[in-house]
Parts: C-alpha cells; sequence; structure tokens
C-alpha cells in the first residue's frame, strides 16, 4: 500500500467576491465581484445609512466565484 500526496488543484477562477466597507463607518457593507488579477476595489456608491455618497473599501474576500 502506497501513500501518495494529493496535490492542491490550482483554482482557475477569474473572479472573486469581495466585501465593500462604507468609509463613513456607518457599517454598511456590500458584496461585489472582482477579477482576481485586478488591484483592491475603492468605489464612490451611496450608503443609505448616512444617506449620501461615500467612498466604499475592499474589507476581505468572501469566497471565488
Amino acid at each position: 500500500m502506497f501513500l501518495t500526496a494529493a496535490a492542491p488543484i490550482p483554482c482557475d477562477c477569474r473572479y472573486i467576491l469581495v466585501r465593500m466597507k462604507s468609509a463613513a463607518e456607518t457599517g454598511y457593507c456590500f458584496n461585489i465581484r472582482r477579477l482576481r488579477l485586478q488591484e483592491k476595489l475603492v468605489l464612490l456608491r451611496y450608503d443609505p445609512i448616512a444617506k449620501q455618497r461615500v467612498l466604499f473599501t475592499e474589507k476581505r474576500k468572501i469566497r471565488s466565484v
């Protein structure tokens, strides 16, 4: 009986799902899909809690898509 180490399967996923968090510190977040090789996102979007457009920055990766 031979035991072989299973090689990890490389992920060929092109996109990842990331969480965007409001810079207004309201706690409002949303998820968005971006390219894996793209730099971290910074977007200007509407924050319904602050009731104005604020910067949203990428905080963490959720999963591969």
